[in-house]
């Protein structure tokens, strides 16, 4: 069975690469850990939405998502007092969130367990597996980046606090890869089933994390790419239908652009020089990427 794993920003920005930024900035930072106590909360509670709509059935899914949930609070609990500890904010963070991209990209009503229970279960495991990878790959990369950087008494406190979330993480990744390969044995209709779900919610994953982390200029467009990536992944008689009820918010994005307002003014605030000499020209190069993704779009 085919193993998705998470691919790179834009195809050339990696985890590595991104978190040796993030903690070089002390801002930057807490808000990144403050956004992973989000999408550990959050989690909480959509794990819980999954239960509800199983009903119970099947009985071992329902009782492992439960022990899902108390691992996902035990990581939120862990970031939420490190935060407090460091003086750090623990409202909503700020910026495009991850969470509410993907959850906007998904069509609950084509795998709803109430209408079909075993494609319901699919979708919410190979939902459930494509985030948890992505964890573990920032997680992992940002315990490599703060062993890299200075040995101080707070990045120590976050490095410890990351590794022990990193275990539980890992093992929700083989826990989702478990029980899809158990899945995709029962028949080869389920195999081509699970491999075309798992298809389609690591396109998701892609654009909802893509859409998290470029603020610059044609990321409308590059978000339209991606939602047309993942409509491709789905039977074409239903293509129609998501693309005509996700396209306006798509193109529009209000969220990117109060991000891109918040990012100016925190910008300005902090380093007016900085506003000139990165931002602006980092806000520009976006234009090159859309440039580049429509030339490969044709050829």
């Amino acid at each position: 069975m085919t193993v998705a794993y998470p691919r790179k920003l834009q195809n050339a920005l990696g985890a590595r690469d991104i978190l040796k930024m993030i903690v070089c900035d002390r801002e930057l930072h807490l808000i990144t850990l403050n956004r992973y106590r989000y999408s550990e909360q959050r989690s909480c509670k959509d794990l819980t939405d999954v239960i509800e709509t199983l009903d119970g059935k099947p009985q071992e899914l329902v009782q492992d998502l439960s022990h899902h949930i108390s691992d996902e609070a035990r990581h939120a609990m862990w970031l939420t007092d490190l935060l407090v500890d460091l003086g750090a904010d623990i409202g909503t963070p700020p910026g495009v969130s991850y969470v509410d991209e993907f959850n906007r990209l998904v069509d609950r009503e084509l795998y709803d367990p109430k209408r079909n229970l075993e494609d319901g279960v699919i979708a919410a495991l190979a939902a459930i597996n494509v985030t948890e990878k992505r964890g573990c790959e920032y997680f992992s990369a940002h315990i490599h980046a703060l062993k890299q950087a200075p040995q101080t008494e707070e990045n120590i406190k976050i490095r410890e606090t990351i590794e022990k979330i990193m275990p539980e993480e890992t093992a929700h990744v083989r826990w989702g890869n478990r029980w899809l390969a158990e899945l995709a044995r029962k028949s080869p209709q389920h195999r081509q089933k699970v491999e075309q779900t798992k298809l389609k919610y690591t396109a998701i994953e892609q654009a909802a994390f893509e859409a998290g982390m470029d603020i610059t200029l044609g990321a409308e467009l590059r978000r339209m790419d991606k939602l047309l990536q993942v409509a491709n992944t789905m039977p074409i008689w239903q293509r129609p239908q998501y693309l005509v009820e996700r396209l306006p918010q798509t193109l529009l994005a209000p969220d990117l652009q109060m991000t891109r307002i918040d990012v100016l003014q925190r910008t300005m605030q902090r380093d007016p020089k900085a506003l000139m000499e990165k931002f602006v020209p980092m806000f520009l190069n976006g234009l090159n990427r859309s440039s580049d993704n429509g030339k490969q779009v044709k050829t």
